[in-house]
């Protein structure tokens, strides 16, 4: 009997209960449910295999030309694994197993493909039920875990900087575990984030209330600090609070409403398809922020894959209503400011930087359609000349470029068209707002990027 006739879903797929419904020719599956109608919504269009520059999707496509690796090809395994052709267990075929290993999850094909496929939500259900089958790998575990290990383990930055100096324990931890003995692995930032008491919650049970911290004429915002901005790049942060703080909003940084662990969006846990603790993050996340939405405060994110799991993977995690409450405030950094900025209510001076700059976007940005806001907002900066690079993935894609089996496809999507760009323009400032470009771009290219909110921040006039 087939497993996929008695598959219990772990993600809600109720979005897509209509979809295809009185169309005889959408092909649905003939098991998976609802979830067998969100990968059916693919006509079949083969844009996803076009030869097309422009766009993200698909990254592992434009560096293999396997059909099997673009988006439509995965969708036409996932149909033959549901209709039974792969076998009693089919979520563990190999043909299948690579074209979904190879998929980064940068959520172009939500945007750029005519019926919004969305492989990466699909890859999140995949991971899921191949854990379910097969149990989750220590791998796996290590980096869904990180944003434990950092709170836990202060002295983590000693051991990843001595793994990084020393050729043996990289090879050790590529034979044990399977990390690239040929990749640095990110250190977490020497000086903790400081967050100041004006700027602390202290009072969970007014915090609906604008009263709890004095109000600068009504504009107060709440900075989601994700766990790589806190624990890698802090200067981030204190930057994002300079700017928001000179632009005149009355900034509350987000904090659990039990004392302990930061805030986490779960990001780690779902790419790694552990369903339950990604929700149980989740929950934290939005038990914490609904008070926040519904006094009307914008939340405010750095990180784009972080920020957006809020307004969009939450949807599918099964959660309270206050999940959409919470989602209808989210605006990345660069959002917000363009909307203000639109509203004419974002004031603040700023000297010309006679500078260069190239932008890589983050895929997820990308999805969004954030890079307008991103040009918007730069375009705010006296003397300031840039270039939106037209790049797909930069290849890191969290922990993908990590990973021993991924690491040689990982630098050829690098190589496709960020790192030639920024080749050719060696002078220039690099500008990204993702934390996995930053370390892509550090380690292939030799330059450090900046967030948009460093960028801003060093345009900052006192005068």
């Amino acid at each position: 009997m087939l497993k996929t006739l008695y598959m219990k879903t772990l993600l809600d797929w109720s979005a897509y209960e209509d979809a295809g419904m009185g169309d005889a020719y959408a092909d649905i599956p003939k098991t998976g449910g609802n979830f067998a109608k969100a990968v059916a919504v693919c006509i079949n269009s083969k844009a996803c295999e076009s030869q097309n520059d422009k766009g993200v999707m698909c990254p592992s496509y434009r560096v293999t030309h396997d059909s099997h690796l673009s988006t439509g090809g995965r969708v036409r395994l996932l149909k033959a694994a549901l209709n039974g052709e792969l076998g009693e267990f089919p979520f563990a075929d190999p043909v299948l197993g690579r074209a979904m290993d190879l998929c980064v999850s940068c959520k172009g094909c939500k945007r750029e493909c005519e019926n919004e496929v969305d492989m990466a939500l699909i890859k999140v259900e995949y991971l899921a039920q191949l854990n379910e089958e097969e149990g989750v790998s220590l791998r796996s575990r290590l980096f869904a875990h990180t944003p434990v290990w950092l709170h836990r383990w202060p002295g983590l930055r000693r051991v990843i900087a001595w793994r990084n100096a020393s050729k043996f324990l990289m090879m050790l931890g590529e034979k044990l575990l399977g990390i690239s003995a040929s990749r640095q692995l990110p250190v977490p930032a020497e000086e903790k984030l400081q967050v100041s008491k004006t700027q602390a919650i202290d009072n969970w049970d007014d915090i609906a209330s604008s009263d709890v911290i004095p109000s600068t004429e009504g504009r107060e915002v709440v900075l989601l600090v994700d766990t790589f901005s806190r624990h890698f790049d802090p200067d981030i942060v204190a930057a994002a609070l300079a700017v928001l703080d000179a632009a005149g909003y009355r900034t509350l940084v987000a904090e659990p409403k039990q004392p302990g662990r930061p805030l986490c969006c779960g990001r780690t846990y779902l790419a790694q398809g552990m369903v339950a603790q990604a929700k149980a993050e989740a929950q934290r996340m939005i038990e914490a922020l609904l008070p926040h939405a519904e006094a009307g405060r914008p939340i405010i994110g750095l990180e784009p894959s972080c920020l957006l799991s809020l307004r969009d993977e939450y949807k599918a995690l099964g959660l309270s209503e206050g999940a959409a409450k919470v989602a209808a405030q989210a605006l990345l950094f660069e959002e917000f400011i363009a909307k203000e900025h639109t509203a004419k209510t974002f004031r603040l001076k700023l000297k010309p930087l006679d500078q260069q700059v190239l932008v890589h976007g983050h895929c997820h940005q990308k999805a969004v359609g954030a890079m307008k806001s991103m040009r918007k907002v730069l375009k705010l900066i006296p003397g300031l000349s840039f270039d939106l690079l037209e790049s797909s993935c930069c290849g890191m894609a969290g922990s993908f470029g990590l990973e021993a089996e991924h690491t040689a496809v990982s630098w050829e999507m690098a190589g496709q068209t960020l790192l030639p760009a920024l080749r050719l323009a060696p002078h220039s400032l690099v500008l990204s707002n993702g934390f996995s470009c930053r370390q892509q771009i550090r380690e292939g290219d030799g330059r450090s990027s900046l967030h948009l909110a460093q960028l801003i921040r060093d345009a900052l006039s006192y005068e």
